[in-house]
Formats: C-alpha cells, sequence, structure tokens
C-alpha cells in the first residue's frame, strides 16, 4: 500500500503537495480512493448508528462537504449528529479548526483534521479531506466517503430523521437519481476542476467541452421540470446545488469555466434561486469562506492570493419563477425549521435575511 501511494504522490503532486493543483501537461485526475467504512444501522463495519457518538466534520467552503450540512439539515439530523466547521482555508498538512476559541474543535480537542486520521491510521498518505465523520469517544476518523455519507444519512439514519423529512432517496427513483448523479459528477462536479486543474492547454479544452455539453445537457433538462428527478428534491439535486452555487463566484473566472454565467442559463439560473431559496439549501452557504477557500489556497492558480470582491449576490434572492412548473419541494415532508444559532452563516456573508 505504501510503496503505490508514494509513487501516487510522486505522479500527482496536487493530491499532497501545498498549493498545488496542477500537474505540468497532464489532465486533473481525482483521487477518489476514500475511507469507505460504513455508519450503518446494523453497524456491520464496527460503526452502529448512534445519536451522539459521532463528529461531522464539514468545512463550509468546500462543495463536497457542503452537501453533507444540506442533507443533515434537511433531515434534522442535529440532535444525533454533531457539527465542526473548520475554517476556509488549509495548508498541505489538514483542515484546521481556526474558527473555533484557541484553534481547537471544543469537541474533538483537534486543532487539526488529520489528528483523527492519524489516530485511526498513523501513517494515512492520501489528501485531509472533508467532510468526514469521527468517531468521538475513540477521537478516529471513521469515513470521508462523501458520496456514500450523504445516501446513509438518508437510508442508515432513518431511526433519527426529524417529523416530516423528505426522502431524499426515494426507492422508486433511485435508478435515475444514480444515472443522474453518474453524469453530474463526472461531467460538472469533477469537470470544473478538471478545467481549473488542467496542466496543459488540450486538458483545458477537452474539458470546457464535456462540462459546458453537460451544462447545456441539464439547461434543456430543467426548462420544463423543477427537479432533476420526480416532483421533489432528490439527492440529484443536492450533488448538483454545491456546484451550481459556486459557479458564478469561482468557477467561472477562478476555474476558467467562462463561456456564460449561471446567470445567462434562464433554466439552471431559475433552478438554482429555487433550491437557494428553500430552507436548508442556502441557509448553509457561505460565499466569503467559499471564495477565500479557492482564491487564497490554489496558489499555483491565483498566485497572489487576491480574493476578488464580486459578483453582486442580491439576484439569488430575486423572484425565480418556478413554482409554475409544479412539484412539491419537500414531498410529502415539510420544510426543516430555523437554523440554530451557533450553526448561522454569519449574515455578511450571505445575501438571505436569516434571523
Amino acid at each position: 500500500m505504501s510503496t503505490s501511494d508514494d509513487t501516487e504522490r510522486a505522479e500527482q503532486p496536487e493530491h499532497s503537495t501545498g498549493g498545488v493543483y496542477t500537474s505540468a501537461g497532464k489532465e486533473f485526475t481525482r483521487d477518489t480512493n476514500y475511507i469507505t467504512t460504513r455508519i450503518t444501522a446494523d453497524g456491520r463495519d464496527g460503526y452502529p448508528v448512534e445519536a451522539g457518538r459521532y463528529r461531522l466534520i464539514a468545512a463550509r467552503a468546500c462543495p463536497w462537504a457542503n452537501r453533507t450540512i444540506i442533507v443533515r439539515r434537511l433531515l434534522g439530523l442535529e440532535d444525533a449528529l454533531s457539527i465542526g466547521f473548520p475554517g476556509p482555508t488549509h495548508d498541505e498538512r489538514s483542515w484546521t479548526f481556526d474558527l473555533d476559541p484557541g484553534g481547537r474543535d471544543p469537541v474533538l480537542g483537534i486543532e487539526r483534521l488529520q489528528d483523527a486520521y492519524f489516530a485511526r491510521f498513523p501513517d494515512y498518505p492520501r489528501g485531509i479531506t472533508v467532510p468526514a465523520i469521527v468517531d468521538v469517544p475513540t477521537g478516529q476518523v471513521v469515513t470521508n466517503d462523501y458520496a456514500q455519507i450523504t445516501l446513509d444519512l438518508s437510508t442508515e439514519w432513518r431511526a433519527y430523521h426529524r417529523p416530516g423529512a423528505p426522502d431524499l432517496y426515494p426507492e422508486e427513483h433511485r435508478e435515475e437519481i444514480d444515472a443522474v448523479n453518474r453524469r453530474v459528477f463526472t461531467e460538472v462536479n469533477n469537470g470544473v476542476y478538471r478545467c481549473g486543474f488542467a496542466g496543459s492547454q488540450a486538458a483545458y479544452d477537452r474539458a470546457y467541452e464535456r462540462l459546458w455539453t453537460a451544462l447545456d445537457w441539464l439547461e434543456e433538462r430543467l426548462t420544463d421540470r423543477r427537479y432533476l428527478v420526480g416532483e421533489a428534491i432528490t439527492e440529484a439535486d443536492v450533488r448538483l446545488f454545491t456546484t451550481l452555487v459556486r459557479f458564478d463566484p469561482v468557477y467561472h473566472g477562478h476555474f476558467k469555466c467562462n463561456r456564460n454565467t449561471l446567470r445567462e442559463m434562464p433554466a439552471l439560473w431559475g433552478y438554482a434561486r429555487d433550491l437557494f431559496q428553500t430552507p436548508g439549501f442556502g441557509d448553509t452557504v457561505d460565499f466569503a469562506q467559499i471564495k477565500e477557500h479557492y482564491y487564497v489556497v490554489h496558489r499555483d492558480i491565483n498566485p497572489t492570493g487576491i480574493v476578488p470582491a464580486g459578483p453582486d449576490l442580491s439576484g439569488w434572492v430575486s423572484p425565480h419563477g418556478r413554482e409554475a412548473l409544479g412539484g412539491r419541494p419537500f414531498g410529502d415532508g415539510t420544510p426543516p425549521g430555523r437554523v440554530r444559532p451557533d450553526e448561522r452563516v454569519d449574515e455578511a456573508h450571505t445575501p438571505l435575511r436569516l434571523g
């Protein structure tokens, strides 16, 4: 294991070297080797679902972590699964808890997320990623498999869902949700990164074409339907939203995904605003942290570290008119309640009124 991992780190420095996210002459290849241990109702991997036992570590800046923040809130898991928020920037070693008093997570007592990884895997060779779920009694990371984490929150944690929690992964739509998710991941969620981290003009050109082919497909798909699959919000919408909400502030300019802005795509812009204004989505989004993360951390792309002042965010709360397409956001469920005071986004970092 260590030999192959060391070889990969040498060939792909963007996976382990601070500030380096491109390899000259190469396409960006995401390291998808995650800790696949699962927390399940039956505890078959040694980690049974238990209220209060685990802590979700999820940086607001990260789109993959943002998914878990949204799903946890939609399902009402706040009492069962606590949450810690690292700051928006990190170095090659780890995400840090610089937003907390003393720079330590108040539950885990650690300064760096890597401490939880090393507690379980002392020679852990890969990047320290969010989201991650940590076993509080042992201080050990359980999983960082972000794609599975949200599915398990929907299916394995049902005993702790709030009354009226939506079904984000309904069995009758799972095949279609999975198919949509596969295309959205490869072409859009990861597609923006392939553009931004391309190591050659040819790699960028290929990534750019693939990204916009997929965005045009989504624009057409969402022209006459309110949500990606079925008549209510599902896991598929959560996964697309976290990329769309970052598109104009970051991906359009910083990642050179600049054929046009999101605001110039009527269906996608209306869809994104519809979700943003839905409780559980926009109230998890911190635009200031998002911009600081990308523009400060990616020093090989933005060596000055200057964070742009724009874009204007007021359009996110403008009327979207998507109600005319029908559908019910939460299906047979209900909206989540107000965000807990200690989990609210700084009001200076969002156009929403969160009071």
